[in-house]
């Protein structure tokens, strides 16, 4: 690496890390890494350092770091020390050498470019609604979060590069002296880290996300998060510090509200945030009138720039812009929830609505808050994550939009009844009076997530009471044992499939390749079946993951399964028992995690797809026929699961009348669970 690329004008506040790693290298080479090894075997000092000036003090003179110390011929206050060199030292205090010489000399230049700083205040209510989704969704997928710096930093590089380049602009001194401005191709955005050492000073690093305008927002974070990781181990390369055009510091989480930071030279702007907070004056406001006069937190923005080639309208136009980006102009979160892949609709900004004349309008909005609970129970499945290709943007439809009712972002802090214990439906999540944000977590995480759910059709009052209770404000959480074994359930079901795949490639097998999920629910339920004492279990299913059903949920051996591809016929195979492999039948028996059995059977499926599905519910009928002659049988002591494709459950009408089986009494098995497998594509059907 050229030395000049880590100059003290491409390193700017970074110039005195190379100093402090220099001194390390020098005294230990292996204490550096690899990176930093390479860098200095060819470095030396851009000169020699300069000899200390002369500190003059009235009476006394030192020159040097261990100069000639002359004491004054008298001393008002009573000696310190019994030396005059000791009782001088002390109204000094100490020399500052080192890495601390390199920051001193770095801030004295700093004091030649001529700044100023201009600052706007930016509500953060639309801010911490948004990340509240954007990191509620990721908890509950891949995990990671979303902080305010992440998106304050990307609405930064956008208004720069979209809207206001003259920031990215710096001041250099031509050979003669002569002004001259340089206009950086691509946004490179320094980080301002705080760092502790180990003898407790700290220090400030700025390592350096280069060609940021290029990103995605996911690439932005997975940039910025890989550069603070690096910055916490030591890990960061010289290369990483070099080429800052703009510079990003948030003083605001030790809770500083504003600061002027200093501008070094090669960069046009840096860029303070402050604390996020509510304004002083509010500070020990009561949350409830807080949330009634609609007062949000507020985050200070700074732009201090260099004034010789950026003027205050320009640094107040940008800031104008972020802020216009962190209220959700130009698409700004819906970009972001697109590139993190969150499949729903940005939180828009809206002005509060709240009349003074406030026990009408509670009464109002109470009325309003309880058509969309309703509604949530009734059409929350049409905004639910059931769309893992993405093939559709996410879409908010209207009765399930606050905003269709008159509701903000400003009323989520506002409390509204939720229910009646004695009527229909039970208070949302058992409680009687929730704020409207915990209201529609709760509603969204019962019906909008990766489960859709349709229940107030049911005529019975009892049965949609019953369903709404198991599923508003119902834990998700997992214990480890149990997210185990279904990861373990996963493994099997797709290394059969690769198996397969790579030993008999091109044999048609219909593989469960994408719906692997499909053997981690068959899993579940047949695991509850089995520790509910259940007398057994009968499968249908059509041609797609048959084979793998077979293996991993019935009890089909390898070696049988393996034979049938290699061509072999059992001798004791009967007419109807299927033609080909993935036609076959199967009797087993499941074992639940308990050591709880239950006799399984898969019922062969010769002819197409869903015919089976009344033939399996004549096999349940009958062995429950038998069963409950029995003295002190159960009613509906055994249990039909049926699984589908998604085109041939919605578009074949035997699906239907065996649906309508149910209505007959001597066809009544006690309900039948179905599971339907996503596949997005039907053989004959458009995905819509």
């Amino acid at each position: 690496m050229p030395e000049e690329h880590l100059s003290p004008a491409t390193l700017g506040p970074n110039a005195w890390l190379v100093d402090e790693m220099y001194e390390q290298f020098l005294e230990d080479p292996h204490s550096v890494s690899d990176n930093w090894r390479e860098f200095f075997a060819g470095y030396r000092r851009p000169g020699q350092p300069a000899r200390p000036t002369p500190v003059d003090v009235p009476g006394v003179t030192v020159t040097g770091a261990s100069g000639n110390v002359e004491a004054p011929p008298a001393i008002a206050s009573p000696p310190v020390s019994s030396t005059p060199a000791a009782a001088a030292a002390s109204p000094l205090g100490d020399p500052i050498r080192g890495v601390g010489a390199r920051i001193v000399e770095n801030m004295e230049r700093s004091l030649s470019v001529p700044t100023a700083t201009s600052f706007r205040e930016i509500p953060a209510k639309l801010l911490e609604v948004n990340r509240s989704v954007i990191n509620g969704y990721l908890g509950r997928t891949r995990g990671g979060k979303v902080s305010f710096t992440h998106l304050i930093g990307y609405a930064v590089v956008r208004a720069i590069a979209d809207h206001m380049p003259v920031m990215n602009r710096s001041f250099l001194e031509g050979p003669d002296g002569e002004p001259r401005v340089v206009t950086h191709p691509h946004v490179n955005l320094g980080l301002a880290i705080d760092q502790e050492k180990r003898d407790g000073s700290r220090s400030l690093i700025v390592p350096c996300i280069r060609g940021a305008e290029e990103m995605s927002f996911a690439e932005f974070i997975a940039v910025y998060d890989d550069l603070v990781r690096k910055a916490s181990s030591n890990k960061l390369t010289p290369d990483d510090f070099a080429g800052v055009t703009v510079t990003l510091t948030n003083p605001g989480t030790i809770g500083t509200e504003r600061s002027v930071p200093r501008l070094m030279g090669g960069q046009g702007v840096i860029v303070g945030v402050g604390s996020l907070d509510y304004p002083t004056e509010y500070a020990a406001a009561d949350p409830r009138t807080i949330a009634d006069l609609g007062i949000s937190k507020i985050i200070t923005l700074s732009s201090t720039y260099d004034h010789r080639i950026i003027q205050g309208a320009e640094s107040g136009m940008f800031l104008r812009q972020v802020h216009s980006f962190l209220l959700g102009e130009g698409d700004f979160f819906e970009s972001i929830f697109e590139s993190i892949g969150v499949p729903y609709v940005a939180v828009p900004w809206r002005k509060d609505v709240n009349p003074v004349d406030r026990e009408e309008s509670m009464i109002a909005k109470q009325m309003q808050v309880s058509s969309l609970i309703n509604m949530y129970r009734v059409r929350g499945h049409l905004i639910a994550d059931l769309d893992p290709l993405a093939a559709e943007p996410p879409q908010m439809y209207e009765e399930l939009d606050p905003a269709f009712y008159g509701l903000t972002i400003w009323d989520l802090d506002r409390e509204f009844l939720t229910g009646l214990q004695d009527a229909v439906y039970a208070p949302v999540g058992g409680k009687e009076r929730m704020k409207l944000g915990d209201i529609l977590g709760v509603l969204r995480d019962a019906y909008c997530r990766t489960a859709g759910i349709e229940y107030t059709h049911i005529q019975s009052i009892e049965e949609k009471r019953w369903i709404q209770e198991k599923v508003e404000g119902a834990s998700t959480k997992m214990d480890p044992a149990e997210q185990r074994h279904i990861l373990d359930r996963l493994n099997a079901a797709e290394a059969l499939e690769k198996f397969l795949g790579t030993k008999w490639m091109g044999q048609k097998r219909f593989g469960l390749e994408g719906a692997e999920s499909t053997i981690a629910i068959l899993d579940a339920v047949l695991n509850d079946a089995a520790d509910s004492n259940m007398a057994g279990a009968v499968l249908g299913m059509a041609h797609r993951g048959r084979l793998n059903v077979l293996v991993n949920i019935v009890g089909k051996s390898y070696d049988e399964l393996f034979k049938e591809f290699e061509g072999y016929v059992a001798p004791d195979s009967i007419q109807g028992s299927g033609d080909v492999k993935y036609h076959l039948g199967q009797e087993g028996t499941f074992t639940a995690r308990s050591g709880a059995t239950i006799p399984i059977e898969m019922a062969a499926n010769p002819s197409h797809l869903e015919t089976v599905n009344p033939v399996v519910e004549g096999m349940v009928r009958a062995q429950m026929d038998q069963i409950e002659l029995r003295e002190g049988a159960r009613r509906f002591p055994v249990l039909p699961l049926l699984l589908h494709g998604d085109a041939a459950f919605a578009g074949q009408g035997v699906v239907a009348e065996t649906l309508n089986l149910s209505l007959i009494k001597g066809y009544r098995v006690g309900g039948t669970i179905h599971l339907i497998i996503n596949n997005q594509l039907g053989f004959t059907t458009a995905p819509s």
